[in-house]
């Protein structure tokens, strides 16, 4: 559930709230019972989980070739099976 900041303009105290976002919004200071603003306050939020960090994508996988090294694997194959060839 969020959390949403008001402050008082009465008595300047700043409330933190949790509330869904359908809920009304607080009019009243639960200190001095005046008017409260809604504050735009900067969001606290996690990445969790694969592919947030540079690490988890972007370079070959440990244990598995790129496709540069299969394909230099198969041109080199194929010139070794044509020197063979020729040397016969």
């Amino acid at each position: 559930m969020p959390v949403y900041e008001y402050q008082c303009k009465d008595c300047g105290k700043i409330e933190e709230v949790f509330q869904k976002i359908s809920d009304p919004v607080c009019t009243t200071c639960s200190h001095c019972k005046g008017r409260l603003n809604k504050l735009i306050s900067q969001s606290a939020f996690h990445l969790k989980g694969s592919g947030w960090y540079v690490t988890d994508y972007g370079g070959a996988k440990q244990g598995s070739e790129t496709k540069s090294e299969i394909k230099n694997d198969t041109t080199s194959n194929e010139s070794k099976t044509a020197s063979a060839k020729d040397a016969d």
